[in-house]
């Protein structure tokens, strides 16, 4: 049966590239404003889809016959379901490479879903696709400049060094010296990138959506939808969708022809200033703390970026911040606050802080702690991914940080509710954003939400997520767009205080219990014009202050029993 199910899958999806390559191909080309782009377009496309289509194959028909008649909950199932977790997640990390662009983001993504996905996924690729991304060759790398700016890099830059320092999904980054002597670091997207992008993200979908019809236990289009939202936006082409009636019994395949995804590194760059604004009108008390790159505007384009360039240590680099002078315990502090203020004050948030996209040097003040140590800043690199939280979305968010943080269950009720997750699923809501069960959520004691980082943790949490899979997919189906971000920068974030504390801590609770009270009351005081209104929002703000002094008092007893026992 397995096999069968196998050869049904290969069939479908081949009629599939068929389609592409022969009903739309030649329509494209023709119409195309770029005939020699078309072309590379529908002869890579066909290809990448066979190779989806030949992996997804391997990995669905590798669980099926492994685990055909092993009684279920048998220690034997256990252990040969944890060598085809492995094996699925090299075959899946290969074809993130082999294809790169938006695989490579998809494969960063699963690496932070440490609350749904099985571990061995969740470690492949957090060990490979961070800092070990294809790189684009310096003859790409020329042809961009020629395109972009008229000449060769040499000619740009006083000095350019062809080899990149890093390489992500989207573009690499070299380091350059400008004609007055400024060290720059210079951004040069992947020229594959904008070949294949939209045709990329329709691929995935038609496979996930086909595997989940074959099996439909396999539900991870949810995960699609993220990953969509995830990429910048795309603009038409001026090609006649009518022409493609041939694809339009495929869904969503016919969508690529239709969309070119442009990657404007300007938007990046505008971002990137829009941030350091809102710190210094929004958050002054932490404005010095945060920084980000300056842009060089008249070497920047669509495609090319150049900023100042950055020393630092990268965030989750424990050792090098230590030789800095500064305490991870700080970092952890300053990361929580700075996207804190993002989500809940600014409602203007940087989506994909991930460690190789946050670095961390001593304050340029020179200002020091008590005990001599150094006060972090911390730098906000790849401003690419960027999301606004309309006012009752914002004002939702922290209402329901606020009600977890002080462990209000109708609060937590209410406000999941108001942000799309239904009056059956709020529990598990809260459990996703916390990584915490249900009755550790709502238990007042001081460290509820605290996780330790322990191998009996993982275990707990994985043991959820097999257990209520098909919950937890119904409800990321069913939030908005914009929640699911705020949950994957949830991950990302967990993952930075993890790499600084070996866990969370209970200190950062306190920092977002902090700034989401603050945020709910600011909200409230620009909705209130009447005297009375205002004394009752003052007063309602006097009470988080004491309860979160009281937080804070017996974090400290906390603190002080743990060092004497």
């Amino acid at each position: 049966m397995a096999t069968r199910s196998l050869w049904r899958t290969r069939a479908k999806l081949a009629v599939a590239a068929t389609a592409l390559c022969t009903g739309g191909a030649a329509a494209t080309i023709a119409t195309s404003d770029d005939p020699a782009a078309a072309l590379k377009l529908c002869t890579a496309v066909p290809l990448r889809l066979l190779r989806d289509s030949a992996t997804a194959a391997s990995i669905v028909f590798d669980y099926q016959y492994s685990l055909w008649g092993l009684p279920e909950g048998s220690t034997e199932k256990a252990k040969i379901k944890q060598e085809v977790h492995l094996r699925s997640a090299r075959k899946l990390q290969e074809l993130c490479f082999r294809n790169g662009g938006i695989y490579i983001k998809l494969g960063q993504h699963i690496g932070q879903l440490e609350y749904l996905i099985p571990q061995e996924y969740v470690l492949t690729m957090r060990e490979s696709m961070l800092n070990k991304c294809p790189v684009s060759s310096y003859d790409q790398v020329c042809e961009v400049f020629k395109k972009e700016l008229g000449d060769t890099p040499d000619k740009v830059f006083d000095e350019f060094d062809p080899k990149p320092i890093a390489s992500a999904s989207l573009a690499q980054v070299h380091i350059a010296r400008t004609h007055d002597g400024q060290k720059v670091a210079v951004k040069v997207q992947h020229t594959h990138m904008t070949d294949t992008a939209a045709a990329d993200q329709a691929t995935v979908e038609f496979l996930v959506n086909t595997l989940h019809r074959l099996f439909p236990s396999f539900d991870y289009r949810w995960l699609v939808a993220e990953i969509r939202e995830s990429l910048p936006k795309a603009s038409c082409l001026k090609i006649p969708l009518s022409e493609f009636t041939l694809l339009r019994n495929l869904d969503v395949l016919y969508n690529w022809f239709a969309y070119d995804m442009e990657l404007d590194f300007l938007i990046e760059a505008k971002n990137s200033v829009k941030c350091l604004e809102n710190f210094r009108k929004l958050s002054p008390h932490i404005a010095d703390y945060v920084y980000a790159p300056e842009v060089h505007w008249s070497l920047s384009t669509s495609k090319l970026l150049t900023m100042e360039f950055m020393d630092g240590a990268y965030v989750n680099d424990v050792i090098t911040i230590q030789k800095l002078g500064i305490q991870p315990s700080d970092v952890a502090r300053l990361v929580s606050q700075t996207f804190a203020e993002m989500m809940f004050k600014h409602g203007f948030v940087h989506c994909d802080p991930h460690a190789a996209n946050l670095l961390v040097r001593p304050l340029p003040s020179g200002k020091k702690r008590i005990f001599g140590k150094k006060k972090p800043q911390l730098i906000l690199l790849d401003h690419g991914l960027y999301k606004e939280l309309d006012f009752s979305t914002r004002f939702s968010y922290a209402s329901l940080w606020r009600a977890l943080v002080f462990s209000d269950a109708n609060g937590i009720k209410e406000h999941s509710v108001k942000l799309g997750a239904g009056e059956d699923l709020y529990v598990l809501f809260a459990g996703i954003l916390t990584m915490r069960p249900w009755n550790r959520v709502i238990d007042p004691a001081v460290d509820h939400l605290v996780i330790k980082g322990t191998d009996s943790d993982r275990s707990e949490l994985q043991m959820y997520a097999s257990q209520y899979f098909p919950q937890i997919s119904e409800l990321l189906r069913r939030l908005p767009r914009v929640i699911l971000l705020m949950l994957k920068t949830n991950d990302c974030l967990r993952a930075v205080n993890n790499s600084l504390l070996q866990g969370s801590s209970l200190e950062t609770f306190l920092i977002i219990g902090r700034v989401s009270s603050e945020a709910v009351v600011e909200a409230k005081m620009t909705q209130m014009k009447s005297l009375f209104s205002r004394i009752d929002i003052w007063f309602e703000e006097f009470l988080f202050e004491a309860r979160l002094l009281a937080l804070q008092i017996a974090f400290w007893l906390l603190r002080v029993r743990n060092a004497w026992t």
